[in-house]
């Protein structure tokens, strides 16, 4: 291009975009160094007290240069603290609740393994933009599955037995006493244990089409000792078995699903007369210039990758989208026959609905 081609551009602006491009960069192979990290207990090394990359190499069985090189990573993106006159490095407190506390409701590494999972499938991804084909769940690296499971799993457990659960009208009271729950979607079942671990009398029942994550989820019932009381199978959402289920749950896939008003149905049909139904899904607002945020920028990369085409990949193929918003969801809950929906409660990340005949 010739400079008389070259067109005017605001220096400043452009210094701006270009600094917002580093930072994106920055980010993008950080992901890579989360998980590395978190892999190998590097972050949990560190809880003991501030150490050079010698000190931690000897504790973690590692090399130390790369340690190094990882060290300095993770410092220059203020996820470890640098001491320059000790050459060491150590977490804050709040460094160390996200990144080496796995039970802390802001376990962060799990996002980053779901990430690096889903951007595996980008070459086919970027087929399917030419010729609409879909990818099922099933078809991902194994890091979407981990990844997914500890991505959702600390705000389940800061939530949904405490905030979301009591929303609902009379369903904590129910599973207090002894209900049959479904878990629609469980995945690896860190939600339907979650929920078999807090309420002892009830009996739970986790279905999901991939046997994979199924398989998962009972090894799991078994080490949490409440595999007497917690069933899991391999089954579609139209078609789980069951019925006169007190509650049925569905996070964070009824919009993965093809034919989500199908499901609704199936739902509908599976529970109890004054059954209800909760709806867990990814915040978004019904309006697209309301979603363009962070949060959204989260969600509508995730959903090109994995959303989307696992809805394209199924039968009617509605592919609403992990923004779907609010309408959306009542559009598909009440064309199913459900007579009162509401939004129940809410969190930065989530929207809770609460659905009954």
């Amino acid at each position: 291009m010739s400079t008389a081609q070259v067109p005017a551009l605001n220096m400043d602006k452009l210094n701006a975009f270009i600094g917002q491009f580093v930072t994106d960069l920055g980010a993008s192979v950080h992901a890579g160094m989360v998980v590395i990290g978190e892999k190998l207990g590097l972050y949990k090394a560190l809880v003991a007290g501030p150490m050079t990359a010698a000190e931690l190499a000897r504790k973690t069985g590692t090399d130390e240069r790369y340690l190094r090189e990882w060290l300095a990573s993770q410092a220059a993106g203020g996820y470890i603290t640098y001491a320059d006159k000790t050459n060491k490095f150590s977490l804050t407190e709040e460094q160390a609740f996200t990144l080496a506390q796995e039970d802390s409701p802001a376990y962060l590494p799990g996002a980053f393994e779901l990430a690096l999972g889903s951007l595996a499938a980008v070459p086919r991804i970027a087929e399917s933009f030419r010729t609409g084909a879909g990818m099922g769940w099933h078809e991902h690296a194994d890091g979407v599955f981990h990844g997914c499971e500890k991505f959702f799993r600390p705000g389940y457990a800061a939530n949904l037995v405490t905030s979301w659960i009591p929303s609902l009208h009379d369903v904590k009271a129910k599973l207090e006493v002894g209900a049959r729950v479904a878990d629609v979607g469980c995945g690896n079942g860190a939600s339907t244990l979650l929920m078999a671990k807090a309420f002892p009398n009830s009996q739970f029942f986790g279905f999901d089409y991939h046997d994979k994550s199924i398989a998962a989820a009972r090894e799991s019932a078994n080490r949490e000792g409440v595999a007497e009381r917690v069933t899991f199978e391999v089954a579609k959402a139209k078609n789980y078995t069951g019925k006169d289920y007190d509650f049925v749950a569905v996070f964070d896939c009824l919009h993965d699903m093809g034919d989500p008003v199908g499901a609704a149905a199936h739902v509908r049909q599976s529970l109890a007369k004054n059954g209800t139904w909760m709806i867990v899904e990814p915040f978004a607002n019904d309006q697209l210039k309301d979603n363009l945020n962070p949060v959204g920028r989260v969600y509508y990369s995730f959903s090109t990758l994995l959303c989307t085409p696992c809805s394209r990949s199924q039968e009617v193929a509605a592919c609403l989208g992990a923004q779907a918003g609010e309408s959306h969801i009542r559009e598909v809950v009440t064309s199913a026959g459900f007579s009162r929906f509401r939004r129940a409660t809410e969190t930065p990340f989530n929207i809770v609905y609460e659905a009954r005949p």
